[in-house]
């Protein structure tokens, strides 16, 4: 009978190219029953907007189907039935977008929207779904997830039915034939659901299959490259985790490989950090943060540390600084100069301006758009879809974190750079 919709989006409007991120599908029957639900992420193949309101990460999102590819069974689940949302006004313009990307028409029928019925029904509510469920005594677990929201839109309706009885005023002169979404192909994809509170997500080692070792040390200058842009940071988002599983895939570095290539790059850099005789707090946490993204634990720390001092210890005092690694040890430590151009992407926690008002007063560029010669892009979430983010990964940019960036930022130098005095456009 009813098929009651929640989609959570990247922003307010279509017209403004947000897309839809994720979307749920409730049946309930004409008594008010739940029969059905269905829920999935959806790739908006962009930024996500307010992460901060729907909470979902770019790291879920980037492996998440299209809504191209759910189109069909979308479709399928609300033929026939009466479409149901808390504003059904502002979710079927976002579907019927999704739908028009693909040069599809949806039914241009009247959906029953619980957020009017309200006004009706629960005269002292307000307009939101968390009031109405409040007054209503109905349980909203998390809101802003389309699942949970729209299973609260479902119990809403099923309070109304019971007061209304059967068969309710909104079902008069209504048919199935009056919600008839088009049959499309379903296409057979795997849905992406969020991460449950708490659940992890796990290590990309776990993800290299185990293999005999070798009997020689793998030229693995390509990981150790890779690992390099990675750590910049101090973060492997989802994508670069997935980039240091596919090059040591091609590779042919298994699992116990990698750890050895990982306990090596710790070595190297406690070495650095033991080069001038004192291991600084600082450069204690710096390796503990390193050893946890790879795998590693505090064990593995104690160990380089021993032998990175016992080493310094041997080394002649005449020496400018530590013996060399080899190829398995860090790249230096990336650092902005006065003068770089940095670039800025997705909603962060705090105003963009003050972000760019840091980089021009420690004599950095801010760009607009991601060019050869932008140096950094920082952006607030790592794994983020963006366009910008899209095209600095072509260019072999390193993309940021905003609490990275930070740590970045060159001293503030005496004198402003030209492009920012006033008046200089950028």
């Amino acid at each position: 009978m009813y098929a009651v919709v929640d989609v959570e989006t990247t922003g307010l409007r279509p017209s403004w190219h947000d897309r839809v991120v994720e979307i749920a599908i409730v049946h309930v029957d004409d008594a008010g029953t739940i029969e059905a639900e269905w829920c999935t992420l959806v790739n908006p193949q962009r930024d996500l907007g307010p992460q901060h309101i729907h909470g979902i990460t770019a790291a879920e999102a980037r492996r998440a189907p299209r809504f191209e590819q759910l189109a069909g069974v979308v479709a399928e689940r609300l033929r026939g039935r009466m479409p149901v949302a808390h504003n059904w006004a502002f979710d079927r313009q976002f579907l019927a977008a999704e739908y028009d990307r693909l040069g599809v028409s949806v039914p241009d029928s009247v959906g029953l929207c619980t957020m009017r019925l309200a006004g009706q029904f629960l005269p002292r509510a307000g307009r939101g779904l968390a009031d109405c469920c409040r007054t209503a005594a109905i349980p909203l677990i998390a809101a802003h997830s389309a699942l949970h929201d729209a299973r609260a839109a479902a119990q809403l309706l099923a309070h109304f039915l019971s007061v209304t009885g059967r068969p309710p005023p909104w079902a008069n002169g209504w048919t199935s034939a009056a919600n008839d979404w088009p049959t499309l192909a379903a296409t057979e994809v795997t849905l992406v659901t969020r991460r449950a509170e708490g659940d992890l997500e796990e290590h990309f080692l776990a993800r290299l299959v185990d293999r005999l070792p070798r009997t020689h040390q793998p030229d693995a200058d390509a990981y150790l490259d890779v690992l390099d842009r990675a750590l910049l940071d101090r973060h492997i988002s989802t994508a670069e985790a997935d980039a240091l599983v596919a090059v040591a895939s091609d590779l042919g570095l298994g699992r116990a490989e990698v750890r050895s290539l990982h306990k090596d790059y710790l070595q190297a850099l406690a070495a650095v950090a033991a080069a001038d005789g004192t291991v600084t707090t600082d450069e204690q946490h710096d390796l503990a943060t390193v050893a946890a993204l790879l795998g590693l634990g505090d064990d593995d720390v104690s160990r380089a540390l021993r032998t990175a001092r016992h080493a310094t210890a041997l080394l002649d005092h005449r020496t400018t600084g530590p013996a060399s690694h080899g190829t398995t040890g860090p790249a230096d430590r990336f650092r902005l100069r006065p003068g770089d151009v940095v670039v800025f992407t997705g909603e962060t926690a705090e105003p963009r301006e003050v972000w760019k008002a840091r980089a021009i007063s420690a004599g950095l560029e801010v760009g607009r758009g991601v060019t050869r010669r932008t140096r950094l892009l920082v952006a607030a979430d790592p794994d983020t879809m963006s366009g910008k983010a899209q095209k600095a990964a072509r260019y072999g940019i390193p993309i940021v974190h905003p609490a990275a960036f930070r740590q970045m930022l060159p001293d503030q130098p005496a004198t402003p750079p030209r492009s920012s005095l006033p008046g200089m456009r950028q």
